[in-house]
């Protein structure tokens, strides 16, 4: 099951829109969509190694753009959407960002590019507590630029060794996954 996914996930990451799709992708989860870029930025650095590089700035700038626009939503717009946020699953994750901008301040932008909280999050909070400008941008740019540039050439380096050993095990890699998803749901739901 899991190796027809991933056959299906190279095929599109060759396909010709699929650079247009990543930029789309890394700009809407900077500051609204759920699903991280590194979902189509890892199998298409695999499948085109070359371009490891230029994917990785691709999915940069798109991505600091996106944030930009998150910032301009938490800007100009935090009164209209508190209510949704509040009732959302990402109240918690909009607190612990506010708490770690009073504390880091600006490297809190640079730390959520690596961190698992959505950096959607940290954009809005930036706005909305009126963060400096260019140096939002600025840390935006080395903190997701890091994520992605590591994720891009980690990923080309293996090549298709790697290629072929993902493949090999992509079965018992998937329902490991779905394991440890499900070990998770059912510790955060009775912690």
């Amino acid at each position: 099951m899991f190796q027809k996914l991933y056959d299906k996930a190279l095929h599109w990451s060759r396909h010709r829109h699929a650079s247009k799709y990543l930029a789309a992708l890394s700009f809407a989860e900077s500051s609204f969509f759920p699903i991280p870029p590194d979902v189509m930025l890892a199998p298409m650095s695999l499948s085109q190694p070359k371009k490891a590089w230029r994917l990785a700035l691709l999915t940069t700038v798109a991505s600091v753009l996106g944030g930009m626009l998150g910032y301009a939503i938490g800007y100009f717009m935090f009164d209209s959407i508190a209510p949704w946020l509040q009732q959302s699953r990402y109240w918690e994750k909009y607190q612990l960002a506010e708490a770690w901008f009073q504390q880091w301040g600006v490297w809190a932008v640079f730390v959520a590019g690596f961190s698992p909280i959505p950096y959607k999050v940290f954009t809005i909070a930036a706005g909305a507590l009126q963060m400096l400008f260019p140096p939002f941008v600025l840390a935006s740019m080395v903190g997701r630029g890091g994520r992605f540039f590591l994720v891009a050439l980690l990923i080309a380096a293996g090549g298709e060794k790697l290629e072929s050993g993902l493949r090999r095990y992509m079965d018992r890699l998937g329902w490991a996954v779905v394991a440890i998803v499900v070990i998770g749901a059912l510790i955060y739901k009775f912690r």
